[in-house]
């Protein structure tokens, strides 16, 4: 029998319990052993939890750590400490680790890595990005030999059920947030998923794997979705597109990588156009395979505490090996965002004539609603984020959103 340790009892540890134990009959056949939870780490230990035994639970680190019978530690309580002190303790006493924790990798994936390679155990990360999609093992592995020019994903479910439901329903944001929230779709403080900063960490991760580099995620920009408007959603099916909050990542002509997180106006034809509700969708472009799709459930307590199992199985057929992943710690220098181009959807003021905006951007494209008046809509030619702030200073502009058109 193989022990692990399970750090947070929370709404994902409370899922890897449930799948360990319902996997029990099938584990010698997947990996040739039984695996247990043998302890598990919460803050309040007298606290009853629904399907946990109480005689596993402990608020005390050191039971965990000085148990040589423990040998995989699987973390799921969040946060970055006392997280990443309990991992590279773990590793540093040969431990193999899994983790979910995406603001721990995006901040410290080098270090944690090094450690892993350093004492001969394994540092795996699946659930971190896209719950049970196994984008992270496509990149690592699958992907190694591709030269990726292009990594562009849904990566947040809260996000996209809300803007789903906006669309399918003509709902408000304030409307689909409350509901889900009450879905538990999303937390009573959304600001992480609104503001898009999960997705942010989430392209930090997946950007690093590509290049194989440090790519920090406070040098992405990063925008929400919380000034989508019902109108919004109204123009972006006049033009046979939908809104989705995209992390994108892309290798350009001038040798720089562009990186961002917004808001994006993409055909329904293209394939993350049809990623809708919790769901999360990634594009990944290499120069020998072309453009490759991976959808999947991207939240939620099953599916990633899915990825999570699916990593512990991993860890124990690959018992005191370390499979290399290679994330130097160089930091790569982001292309400045002013020279990075797409064509934009604006709407401005009819205070603003059409003269004047055929001046200021050249030739676009209208759009109109039979219900809107007061203002004009259109598609700029391809420009510069650069180019586009300073004509946009030249009107009464009262919208922007960035396309993949």
């Amino acid at each position: 029998i193989v022990k692990a340790a399970l750090l947070g009892a929370g709404t994902v540890g409370s899922g890897v319990y449930e799948l360990v134990k319902e996997r029990q009959e099938d584990f010698p056949h997947i990996c040739g052993t039984q695996i247990e939870i043998a302890k598990i780490l919460v803050r309040d230990a007298s606290k009853e939890r629904e399907g946990i035994p109480s005689e596993l639970l402990t608020d005390n680190w050191e039971e965990i750590i000085a148990d040589d019978s423990i040998s995989i530690i699987i973390e799921v309580m969040g946060g970055i400490e006392p997280a990443k002190s309990y991992l590279l303790e773990a590793m540093k006493a040969g431990k193999q680790v899994v983790t979910a924790n995406k603001d721990l990798i995006a901040e410290h994936g080098h270090e944690l890595l090094d450690t892993a390679e350093q004492y001969g155990c394994d540092f795996k990360f699946e659930a971190a990005v896209a719950g049970c999609v196994p984008i992270i093992q496509i990149l690592k592995q699958s992907m190694s030999s591709e030269n990726i020019t292009e990594i562009m994903g849904i990566v947040n479910g809260t996000t996209n059920y809300i803007l789903s439901k906006m669309t399918d329903e003509g709902k408000s944001f304030e409307e689909v947030l409350k509901r889900a929230q009450e879905k538990g779709y999303a937390e009573r403080n959304p600001e992480a998923d609104v503001e898009g900063y999960d997705a942010c960490r989430k392209i930090a991760i997946l950007t690093s794997l590509a290049l194989g580099k440090q790519v920090d995620y406070q040098d992405i920009y990063t925008e929400g979705i919380t000034k989508i408007t019902k109108t919004d959603i109204e123009y972006a099916k006049a033009l046979h597109a939908s809104i989705k909050l995209l992390g994108t990542s892309k290798w350009e002509d001038d040798g720089k990588i562009y990186s961002m997180v917004a808001p994006f106006m993409i055909d329904s034809d293209h394939p993350l156009g049809h990623v809708n509700g919790v769901f999360n969708g990634i594009f990944v472009n290499g120069n020998m395979l072309g453009d490759t799709m991976f959808y999947g459930k991207g939240a939620g307590k099953l599916p990633t505490a899915s990825a999570v199992v699916a990593d512990v199985v991993d860890a124990v057929k690959h018992q005191g090996t370390n499979i290399m992943t290679i994330w130097e710690q160089d930091k790569v220098e982001l292309g400045d965002r002013a020279n990075f181009a797409c064509r934009f959807f604006v709407r401005v003021a009819d205070t603003t004539s059409k003269e004047t905006i055929e001046k200021v951007f050249g030739e676009v494209e209208y759009v109109t609603l039979a219900d809107v008046s007061g203002e004009y809509a259109f598609l700029t030619e391809k420009l510069t984020e650069g180019a586009f702030e300073e004509k946009s200073k030249q009107v009464d502009m009262i919208m922007r959103i960035r396309t993949a058109l």
